[in-house]
């Protein structure tokens, strides 16, 4: 809930302020909540082992986090305060921290992830044995859960009127930024026990990455240059964002996943600049209505982390499995189609953790429509290198591409590869950056290296097979099959 300024009433002698998605002191619901009910506020960020011991020891994300905190830590400082870094099992060592510091409440912003879910409740209980009080407040996305429902009290399950329905919805009320260093005088230091620095990548078991060669920029501080960069081109957005190889997008994306920058801030912005008529800045506050869209989605439909559609029809789909598919998976993954656009964008995403947002689509079509595998394959694979992951955008934007999610593609409109790539990067100079052995063929047939004669090829100096390779699959043969796979599941769905 927003802010309603009142005289403070410090309701606690001593609370922890549990930062998890969530890494800034500015506009943090419940950093702000904590200030304002304690009387003395000590922090705590906690590398969880139950997230951490299944990633691969060279991270992105978590030297995204680690570098984060080192700048959050020095903020708190700067206030008075201080942020003691654990590494542990969140759902120990935050009820044993608590008893150890003697506080009478913990404060969290919420996290509706379903694993995220049952660890709070581990800890709600764990507290609550202990005589402590557990706060959770919302912070993550403009509206939550049941805020935004229809007529008859449901969810939606439809972007557009789920869309009217949350502009009709917002006001100022639900913008207004938690003035949080209002009251950091609460803010006291670690205790000496518990105060050392962030520690290092090799102290939790991890490795550097490529991070700081990919010049993403960390912490708040990198967040509001991103987003200050952002708003001297948003008026473009609308038009730039579908094309690869221009500066289109925000770029902000990793910056919402680990809450190094305010949602409330973002669509404020968003939103005065759409009430002005700047349609960048409306199509740029529609993405971020689906990132709420399909928050709510998950928070009613938490089955949809086990790996079930949205639409059970979908669930009976035969995907191809065995050494071929796995063989197909493989250069998918390796970007080895010999579809130049869908190899491009899987080599960013390997190089840098990021993928342009239109490419994810066509990627993920070219995964379930062209190859016939599992959309839930490219779903794990997203999950493990995407540096701004969020189980909820991820999932839907998997089973939208498949079509088996809510409001998805239907399931005969197939992106064509070759169709896409001369639309989108229609000088190749996407396809150029990322697979550099395509550099010297003509804008005409960079997007079908297998379409150019002979001639065009030795002038290149490219043999298919060798230095790139040849189509794995023919589009138009996989669409037919595409159509009679999906048209198959839908006959038994409908009766006919």
């Amino acid at each position: 809930m927003p802010p309603i300024l009142l005289a403070v009433d410090k309701t606690y002698p001593k609370g922890l302020m549990w930062f998890r998605r969530d890494l800034r002191v500015d506009d943090n619901a419940a950093l702000w909540r904590a200030l304002r009910t304690c009387r003395e506020v000590v922090c705590v960020f906690v590398f969880d082992k139950a997230i951490l011991d299944s990633l691969p020891r060279a991270d992105r994300r978590v030297e995204f986090i680690r570098e984060s905190l080192v700048e959050l830590d020095a903020e708190l400082r700067a206030l008075g305060g201080g942020l003691i870094v654990r590494h542990a099992l969140a759902e120990d060592e935050i009820p044993e921290l608590a008893h150890a510091l003697d506080v009478q409440a913990v404060f969290a912003n919420r996290d509706d992830e379903p694993a995220a879910i049952a660890r709070d409740a581990k800890v709600f209980g764990a507290l609550a044995n202990a005589g402590i009080t557990f706060h959770t407040a919302k912070d993550q996305v403009v509206f939550e859960r049941d805020e935004v429902l229809t007529k008859v009290g449901q969810p939606y399950t439809v972007f557009t009127p789920y869309k009217r329905a949350w502009l009709a919805k917002l006001d100022d009320f639900f913008l207004k930024p938690y003035p949080s260093r209002g009251y950091a005088e609460s803010l006291i230091a670690p205790p000496a026990r518990y105060d050392a620095p962030v520690p290092a990548l090799q102290d939790i078991g991890f490795e550097a990455t490529n991070l700081s060669t990919l010049e993403i920029p960390t912490g708040a501080q990198g967040g509001a240059t991103l987003f200050e960069d952002f708003f001297d081109r948003i008026d473009r957005y609308d038009a730039a964002r579908n094309f690869p190889a221009v500066r289109g997008p925000s770029y902000l994306s990793v910056h919402l996943r680990f809450g190094t920058v305010s949602i409330r801030q973002l669509a404020s912005v968003a939103h005065q600049l759409s009430l002005q008529g700047n349609a960048g800045a409306a199509t740029w506050l529609s993405e971020l209505i689906w990132r709420d869209f399909y928050f709510q989605i998950l928070a009613h439909n938490p089955h949809l982390a086990e790996g079930k559609s949205f639409r059970p029809e979908y669930d009976k789909i035969i995907w191809h499995h065995g050494k071929h598919a796995d063989m197909l998976f493989d250069a998918w993954c390796q970007g080895r189609t010999g579809y130049p656009l869908i190899d491009a964008a899987m080599a960013q995403i390997n190089q840098s953790g990021y993928m342009h947002n239109r490419l994810r689509m066509v990627v993920a079509s070219f995964l379930c429509k062209d190859l016939g595998l599992d959309w839930r394959r490219g779903e794990a694979y997203f999950a493990l290198h995407l540096n701004d992951f969020e189980l909820s955008s991820n999932n839907g934007g998997w089973q939208w591409a498949s079509s088996s999610g809510c409001d998805a593609q239907p399931y005969f409109r197939i992106f064509n590869p070759v169709t896409q790539s001369e639309r989108f990067d229609p000088e190749g100079k996407f396809i150029r950056r990322y697979l550099p052995q395509l550099a010297s063929l003509s804008n005409k047939v960079i997007h079908a290296p297998w379409t150019a004669s002979p001639v065009e090829l030795e002038a290149a100096g490219l043999t298919l097979g060798e230095q790139y390779p040849k189509p794995i699959v023919d589009h138009a043969e996989a669409r037919d099959r595409t159509l009679q796979r999906y048209g198959v599941v839908r006959k038994v769905a409908t009766g006919h």
